[in-house]
C-alpha cells in the first residue's frame, strides 16, 4: 500500500476503532475491577511495522526483551517487506516473527487477523507499540489479548488521538533519542502502570547500542564474485557509495539527484582510481541509473535492487565511504565500520541519528527542521524541501575527504580482501 493510502485507513478507519475499542476497555474494567495479571510475565511481543532502520534502533530494546523473557518468548510483528533486518540481526528465532502482507488492504487484515489469534493462542502476555500514535498498532496491541501493554498517550498533548488502549501509558518526550524510547518501553512493563506519565527513569542509564554485523567469508566470497560479473572488482583506489533514494515513506528527504551527480563528478575528478557502487531498491533503479549516465564513467556501477540487504551490508565492509539520504542505510552502515554519511532535512539525527558505527550527519540546521515529526504522523506539509537543498556538494565532498584521508592506507579498495 502506498504510504498516503496507509495514512488514510488509519485516520478515518482508525480513529473509530480506537474510540469503539476504548469504550470496550472502559466497560471491561468496569466488569473487572483491578484486574491483575495472573501468571508470570513471559511472552512479549513488539509492533513495528514500518522503516527497516528504526528496527536498527530498537535492538537495545528488544536484547532487554530477549535477557529479561528469554529469546524464545520475544515475538515481532512487521511488515513483510521490513522483516529482512530482523532476520540478520537474529536478535530474535526468526520464527518468532510475524510478518504482515500490505500489498492491498483485504491482504493485511488477513494476515492481522492470522497473528491475532495467534498471539491468544500462545497466551501473548504483553504488547509494545513502537509506533509513534500509529492507531493500527494501537488497535493490534489491544486486540492481540496481551494484559499489559505499552505505548504512547497523548495526555494533554495536541497529539493524534488514538484512544485509551494502552495500560503502560509512556509519555512522548521529544528530546529522547528514538533508540532511548525504545529501550524504555521495555522497562516500563516493570513499572507500576498508574504512575503516569510513564516512564519515571533515569535518563543516563538507557544505555543503547547498534548492533554488528560481520560478513562471513561464504557472504564475502559470494558478492566479490557477484561483483566481478558486474565488472566491479578488482579496484585499486577507494570504493564510495552514493544511495540517492530514500523510499516512498517521506520523498522529503532526498537530496536532490542533480546533486550526487554533481557529487559523483567531482568524486571522480579528485579520485582518478576511485569507484563508484550506487545502490537502492529495484524500484529506485531507474532513478539511480541517471547518476552513472551523467558522469559517463566507467567507474560508475548500478547495484540498485541487485543485492539482499545482506549482499548489502556485506558490501559496506568491504568499501571505504557511503553518502546516503535520511534512510534504512544510514542506520544499516551503522552495524559496520564503514564511514557513513547521512543528509538529513525534514528529520534530525538528535532523535533519528546513528548510534553505531563511524556516522557523520550532515544538515542544514533550517529554523524548520524537523518539520516530520509525531505530532503530524510525520507527514510535513512542506511541498519546497529547501532544507535538503541548502545541503552544498562542497560541504558533502569535504567530509568525504576527511573520511578517505582518515582511512589513509587502510582503504578497502586497495585492501588483498577486495583486490583478490
Amino acid at each position: 500500500m502506498h504510504p498516503e493510502t496507509i495514512r488514510i485507513i488509519d485516520k478515518y478507519l482508525g480513529k473509530p476503532l480506537c474510540f469503539l475499542l476504548t469504550l470496550h476497555r472502559q466497560f471491561l474494567d468496569l466488569c473487572f475491577a483491578a484486574r491483575q495479571l495472573k501468571r508470570p510475565l513471559r511472552k512479549v511481543m513488539f509492533i513495528k511495522l514500518v522503516e527497516q532502520g528504526a528496527t536498527v534502533l530498537a535492538y537495545a530494546a528488544l536484547r532487554e526483551a530477549c535477557e529479561r523473557y528469554g529469546r524464545e518468548n520475544v515475538f515481532f510483528c512487521v511488515f513483510e517487506n521490513n522483516r529482512d533486518i530482523l532476520d540478520v540481526m537474529d536478535v530474535i528465532p526468526g520464527e518468532n516473527v510475524f510478518a504482515v502482507r500490505q500489498a492491498n488492504l483485504l491482504l493485511f487484515m488477513i494476515d492481522i487477523l492470522k497473528i491475532i489469534k495467534m498471539a491468544r493462542k500462545i497466551r501473548i502476555d504483553a504488547a509494545i507499540d513502537m509506533e509513534f500514535y500509529s492507531r493500527a498498532s494501537a488497535v493490534i496491541s489491544y486486540l492481540l489479548g496481551a494484559t499489559l501493554r505499552v505505548g504512547l498517550h497523548r495526555f494533554n498533548s495536541e497529539a493524534p488521538y488514538r484512544g485509551n488502549l494502552m495500560t503502560h501509558r509512556l509519555h512522548y518526550n521529544p528530546y529522547l533519542h528514538t533508540a532511548e524510547a525504545y529501550l524504555l518501553s521495555v522497562k516500563a512493563l516493570e513499572m507500576a502502570p498508574e504512575d503516569v506519565p510513564l516512564a519515571k527513569y533515569p535518563k543516563d542509564e538507557l544505555m543503547v547500542s547498534a548492533p554488528s554485523f560481520v560478513a562471513g567469508e561464504d557472504d564475502k566470497s559470494r558478492l566479490l564474485s557477484r561483483l566481478k560479473n558486474e565488472g566491479i572488482f578488482p579496484v585499486s583506489g577507494p570504493v564510495i557509495l552514493l544511495n540517492p533514494n530514500a523510499g516512498d515513506m517521506l520523498p522529503l528527504r532526498k537530496w536532490p539527484m542533480s546533486r550526487f551527480v554533481q557529487l559523483a563528478e567531482m568524486i571522480l575528478e579528485a579520485y582518478p582510481s576511485a569507484t563508484l557502487i550506487l545502490t537502492g531498491t529495484a524500484s529506485e533503479r531507474e532513478n539511480v541509473e541517471a547518476i552513472g549516465r551523467e558522469p559517463a564513467s566507467s567507474r560508475v556501477f548500478n547495484l540498485a535492487g541487485k543485492t539482499t540487504l545482506k549482499e548489502l551490508l556485506t558490501l559496506y565492509t568491504m568499501a571505504d565511504v557511503l553518502v546516503t539520504n535520511d534512510s534504512g542505510p544510514g542506520h544499516f552502515a551503522s552495524m559496520t565500520d564503514i564511514h557513513s554519511i547521512v543528509l538529513f532535512g525534514p528529520e534530525t539525527p538528535r532523535l533519528f541519528g546513528a548510534i553505531g558505527g563511524r556516522p557523520h550527519a550532515i544538515s542544514a540546521n533550517l529554523s524548520c527542521s524537523p518539520c516530520v515529526n509525531v505530532a503530524n504522523h510525520r507527514f510535513s506539509p512542506c511541498k519546497n524541501n529547501r532544507c535538503m537543498e541548502a545541503i552544498t556538494v562542497d560541504r558533502v565532498m569535504s567530509v568525504i575527504k576527511a573520511c578517505i584521508t582518515e582511512n589513509g592506507e587502510n582503504l578497502r579498495g586497495v585492501s588483498t580482501d577486495v583486490g583478490e
